[in-house]
């Protein structure tokens, strides 16, 4: 292996399946709001709400537009004949009930459903409705808290002590060899992930170092996804910013979840804009009840949770906004834009998005001296606008 250049930087290892196509999954139990924010966020009637359990089955797909002031501007100083925005994948997942991980109420099938996905949205109600019966009869977001982390952390009880099953039958051979070596320090580290599940704590939560994030990577635990936290609240609470269960709501994910983001969200509220025919509408409805649509925050704060960045590609055919994971090289986003752009990388022209917003066009960037060349070690960051030079002459 080629020793590492002076002062380079060595790409981190991050928790969760590598790849930029991730999978964001609306997680709960049943009628707590689920179906109805996911058809607000999706704008399209693909679910079916109804007011009993398990009401969606298998979960239900959509991608989602990312709000995105840059791409818009981009598009005004380009006006180019093509838009493409960036999407982020939306599953609706059924809701859970207390014993899912023992497969009580098609337990065994929602968990295997959010395994697929690669991190969660929780909606957590927090809203009085008689006409809306709640799984347990009563409105309690703690006890619901309480029922999600430990199905979910139940569940990777039983996952990593199978994996630990796994481990034993190497170890137990005995020797010296380097993979018993490495299979007794993995199955340290599960017995530690083990010990803090008991404990009710989540891996996502923890501090990992890189070769520990390897394993736990290949676990597919559940507890290692990282969460978002929406509240749903009546239109009233969403307006005045007010609501009996906010603050024990915020002390017990700090206890149980500390880092993890909790956003406020009225699915009712949301539901009716989403109803509404045009923007024009929508805007009138906020401005008239003094309150704006959680969704854009709502999709924005999941794409950095999840380490996904930007990058552009714009000219007067097409101005598109590309997903790639953080720490991509500039070899790995050209082969979002082609696979054999990767294998045929020359150099990627850069062209920070501040600058070219400053300096008003590309001539003006280059003449300034702001246009980059990169090679293969540069890592994309996040709002670059690259132009990909290939071996076989072929440009993006």
């Amino acid at each position: 292996m080629p020793p590492k250049k002076k002062g380079a930087v060595e790409k981190p290892i991050l928790l969760g399946r590598p790849g930029n196509n991730l999978k964001s999954g609306i997680v709960g139990l049943a009628n707590v709001g689920k179906s109805t924010f996911f058809q607000a966020i999706t704008r399209c009637p693909l679910g079916n709400p109804a007011n009993y359990p398990f009401a969606t089955i298998e979960p239900e797909e959509a991608r989602v537009i990312v709000p995105s002031a840059r791409f818009n501007k981009l598009c005004e100083l380009y006006k180019p004949k093509s838009e493409v925005p960036a999407y982020m994948t939306i599953y609706d997942i059924a809701g859970l009930t207390k014993g899912a991980h023992a497969g009580e109420g098609l337990g065994n099938n929602f968990l295997a459903n959010i395994r697929a996905v690669d991190a969660i949205y929780q909606v957590v109600r927090c809203f009085d409705d008689p006409d809306i019966i709640h799984i347990n009869d009563e409105v309690n977001p703690i006890a619901d808290l309480d029922i999600i982390r430990d199905e979910l952390r139940l569940k990777d009880i039983e996952f990593a002590q199978k994996h630990l099953e796994g481990i034993d039958k190497i170890t137990k051979r005995g020797g010296q060899s380097l993979e018993v070596k490495q299979k007794k320090e993995e199955a340290e580290l599960v017995k530690r992930i083990i010990e803090l599940l008991e404990n009710g704590g989540r891996v996502a939560n923890q501090k990992w170092t890189q070769k520990e994030v390897e394993v736990i990577n290949s676990m597919f635990l559940l507890s290692a996804k990282p969460c978002i936290y929406l509240l749903n609240l009546s239109e009233k609470d969403y307006v005045r910013k007010k609501n009996k269960w906010l603050m024990k709501i915020k002390e017990w994910v700090d206890a149980n979840s500390p880092g993890d983001v909790i956003i406020p969200i009225s699915v009712s509220m949301e539901s009716h804009l989403a109803g509404l025919e045009t923007d024009e509408e929508r805007e009138a409805y906020c401005k008239e009840i003094g309150a704006q649509s959680a969704l854009p925050k709502i999709i924005t704060t999941m794409r950095t949770k999840l380490d996904l960045i930007s990058f552009f590609t714009g000219g007067a055919d097409e101005v598109r906004e590309w997903t790639i994971r953080r720490w991509y090289t500039a070899p790995q986003a050209a082969g979002t834009i082609h696979t054999d752009l990767e294998k045929t990388f020359i150099l990627a022209q850069v062209t920070k998005y501040d600058d070219l917003i400053e300096l008003g066009d590309e001539t003006a960037v280059k003449a300034a001296g702001k246009l980059l060349s990169k090679g293969k070690d540069y890592f994309v960051e996040d709002g670059d606008i690259l132009f990909v030079k290939a071996a076989d002459g072929k440009a993006r």
